[in-house]
């Protein structure tokens, strides 16, 4: 899969886990829930590295716990 759809798994995987809803989680993290909602669809070919902190400080999480998840293994990812 491509990075920009392994960070959009990832960011749904979390939402269930956490019980939050897109809203829920613009609001704890500041990205405007346009910006969210683009990432998640996966409309965007990257995803800004600020706007993936800012996701994991709404999940009150740091990078390094976000990006630790089989999604992001080199056997998973295409160029």
């Amino acid at each position: 899969m491509l990075l920009n759809e392994a960070v959009s798994l990832r960011i749904k995987e979390l939402c269930k886990e956490k019980g939050l809803t897109q809203y829920k989680l613009s609001m704890k993290s500041g990205v405007p829930q346009s910006t969210l909602s683009t990432v998640m669809k996966c409309m965007f070919p990257s995803v800004k590295l600020r706007i993936i902190y800012e996701i994991c400080e709404g999940f009150e999480m740091d990078m390094k716990e976000f990006f630790d998840s089989p999604l992001f293994d080199r056997e998973n990812l295409i160029d």
